[in-house]
């Protein structure tokens, strides 16, 4: 049976992405590893969510203009058996109970190619077995 993956992409503030960057590179990377994720994308953005780029919760944010914040969106892919622990492993490691926490999104991935080996589903999350 082929394994299912699934992408799992975390939109938050600029500044929870790069603690959270920085954690993995020291103490916790053997952990994510652990939980099925090879690699991490990670890329700077401009956006805002349901407090219309509000720093603060406010009672009628719909008269507030739109505008924009800094965030960063990280992607990971791994196999979907595994998306739970994943998810709740950034739960915790994101939540401060602030505005700003972000969002998880989950979306089903059809297939993975390496392009420089050819290598596809799992084979190409992991280390190449061509080098």
């Amino acid at each position: 049976m082929e394994a299912e993956f699934s992408r799992i992409e975390i939109i938050g503030s600029m500044s929870k992405v790069s603690a959270f960057i920085e954690m993995l590179s020291s103490k916790h990377i053997k952990e994510i590893h652990k939980l099925g994720i090879s690699g991490i994308t990670v890329y700077n953005a401009m956006g805002c969510g349901v407090q219309s780029g509000s720093s603060e919760y406010m009672l009628d944010f719909t008269e507030q203009p739109l505008r924009l914040l800094p965030k960063s969106t990280m992607i990971m892919i791994c196999e979907t058996s595994k998306v739970k622990e994943v998810i709740e492993f950034l739960k915790k490691e994101f939540y401060t109970g602030h505005i700003g926490d972000g969002k998880i999104f989950v979306s089903d991935v059809r297939n993975i190619i390496r392009i420089r080996t050819g290598e596809d589903g799992i084979d190409a999350l992991q280390k190449s077995k061509i080098d």
